[in-house]
């Protein structure tokens, strides 16, 4: 009876919210029709003029909500990326003064991963037991936006759990890929990259395993992965609180890389340690970003696989594309053998799930449906020990399958005790790091950011674990930045024919199977820029320097209906 009642009450919350913002979309008839030429200016025109536009008074601010309103809005018709629509909230901050527009994001408007609290609105991270957990204020983040100058108008969607490359719930539905409706449009920050990438101009999600850069990568869009302390992240929702083996960390996303720039160098300008206790108070450092601006020759460090998951044929030519580019200008590319990737994977893995699954379980509702990756998870995790042994020794002797082997052996809840081995584990492997790039002097690597594109609607089952590209640099907490290069050419990235995927570990096979340049063709394929800790400055000014070396033939944003 109980499991009825409850199955019920999120039924009923699921569909009170939806009809919430169905009811709210309907309302904003002024936010329809097609683009005006003034739309379109605004669309084109970088957010540092939009800025001084409207500091001068040459550009009402309600024009820009209007823009950016009406591409919300297209955005979600095509894409379900929206969750909390304030629009109205938002027209009402700009003209009682809530907003400063003598800020450095005057007027500009700025979506937000529904995670972001914001004053009278939920923040149910796909959860229908979240329902309801509206704040009577704006967290810390929120209120630097808006003493910025930036107006915050739509959340956005992701994935129940926050633990995926997808971005679907029962709360709010399934998000989609700008580019192909079948495909995600990335996880855990997916709505934003489907709005960005449709129009958008700024936004903030989280990543705590690549959920700001794995979107960026499947829909085609611009991100930089801070290193913690280094971004607010003050107000906020979680499916995991406490959880601190491998911190989560919340950074910008955009529609374009100068936009990346400005954005970043904006919000730290605002000395985000006066709204967030733990933020390092480090200024924008502008002599950095100048210096890697103008350095004449990069030694640039080219990690070609993880070892555990060979990228595809379209990651692999995305990777290479830039590598010419780059030797082209006269860079040096380094071939580098780094400390294993493997042991990152393996150690992130136990260290974000030490809990045993039970924090992000604990939220779920009777019948509530479940991320199919976590679910995966989760299931290993409830398996009895001495079954998973079973299996770990089929796997290991049996399969031969070292790399799924060692993943599965020690997948149990952590007591303290154990905990405590897996953090001094993790500092051992981030001072063989520290140590390691000591010894290379690259200025930067130059890496896949996943290993295939995007994923198939409820393909995390497969791919689960196909993440260490990105999960790697959470664990060492490193700078990282994600540049669309290309896209998807059914021809040029099929898989060759002497492929066999049966001679693939457990992981590279669950990757593979959903691997398919034909059914992928024309989705984006992006490389990721890495750094050391707290190089935001130098990672983003790099990202301009390999922008620039692909010249013309750099990545064209999707067109905007």
């Amino acid at each position: 009876m109980v499991f009825f009642l409850d199955y019920i009450q999120h039924k009923r919350d699921c569909k009170f919210k939806q009809d919430g913002r169905a009811q709210r979309l309907q309302g904003l008839t002024a936010y329809r029709g097609p683009f005006t030429p003034l739309d379109r200016e605004i669309i084109d025109k970088p957010i540092e003029e939009l800025v001084q536009d409207v500091q001068k008074g040459a550009v009402d601010p309600i024009d820009l909500l209007h823009t950016y309103g009406k591409v919300a809005v297209k955005a979600h018709e095509k894409t379900n990326c929206l969750t909390e629509v304030m629009i109205p909230e938002a027209e009402g901050w700009i003209r009682d003064g809530s907003i400063n527009l003598k800020g450095p994001l005057a007027g500009i408007p700025v979506s937000l991963k529904d995670t972001i609290n914001v004053g009278g609105f939920d923040s149910t991270v796909g959860y229908s037991s979240f329902v309801g957990n509206k704040q009577p204020q704006d967290g810390g983040t929120v209120r630097l936006l808006k003493d910025a100058g930036a107006v915050p108008y739509v959340k956005t969607n992701m994935p129940i759990t926050l633990l995926s490359f997808e971005s679907t719930n029962d709360v709010w539905g399934r998000c989609t890929n700008p580019h192909n409706s079948k495909y995600s449009p990335g996880g855990s920050t997916g709505g934003e990259a489907a709005l960005l990438a449709l129009g958008g101009r700024i936004g903030i999600g989280s990543d705590v395993a690549g959920s700001v850069r794995a979107p960026a990568h499947f829909s085609g869009i611009y991100s930089l992965r801070c290193s913690t302390g280094r971004w607010p992240k003050a107000g906020f929702a979680t499916s995991m609180p406490g959880q601190e083996g491998v911190p989560s960390v919340y950074s910008p996303m955009t529609r374009t890389l100068n936009d990346l720039t400005y954005f970043t160098s904006a919000v730290i300008g605002m000395q985000p340690w006066k709204y967030d206790h733990s933020v390092h108070p480090i200024p924008w450092r502008p002599e950095i970003e100048k210096e890697y601006a103008t350095k004449s020759k990069f030694r640039v460090g080219v990690m070609r696989t993880d070892g555990v998951v060979d990228p595809s044929p379209a990651c692999v030519r995305a990777l290479e594309k830039t590598e010419a580019a780059l030797k082209a200008a006269g860079h040096e590319i380094v071939e580098i053998d780094p400390p294993s990737p493997y042991e990152a994977l393996r150690l992130g893995a136990l260290l974000l799930n030490a809990d045993g699954c039970q924090m992000f379980k604990s939220f779920f509702r009777s019948g509530e449906w479940n991320d199919p990756g976590a679910d995966q998870m989760d299931f290993l995790m409830r398996l009895p020990r001495p079954l998973k042994y079973l299996y770990y020794l089929w796997v290991k002797y049996v399969r031969r399958d070292d790399v799924w082997a060692g993943l599965v052996k020690d997948w149990h809840a952590k007591s303290a005790f154990e905990q405590w081995k897996l953090v001094a584990q993790r500092e051992a492997y981030r001072a063989r790091w520290f140590e390691w790039w000591n010894s290379v002097d690259v200025d930067f690597l130059l890496t896949p950011p996943n290993a295939t594109p995007a994923v198939p609607h409820d393909g995390m089952k497969e791919a689960v674990s196909s993440c260490g590209y990105t999960f790697l640099f959470n664990l060492v907490d490193y700078t990282c930045g994600i540049i669309p290069v290309t896209h998807v050419d059914k021809d040029l990235d099929k898989l060759p024919p002497t492929f066999n995927i049966k001679k693939l570990n457990g992981v590279a096979q669950g990757a593979y199977k959903l691997y398919d340049a034909e059914a992928m063709h024309g989705l984006p394929v992006a490389v990721q820029i890495v750094g050391r800790r707290l190089e935001e400055e130098k990672v983003l000014a790099i990202m301009k320097r390999v922008e620039d070396a692909l010249g013309d033939d750099k990545y064209q944003l999707l067109d905007i209906d």
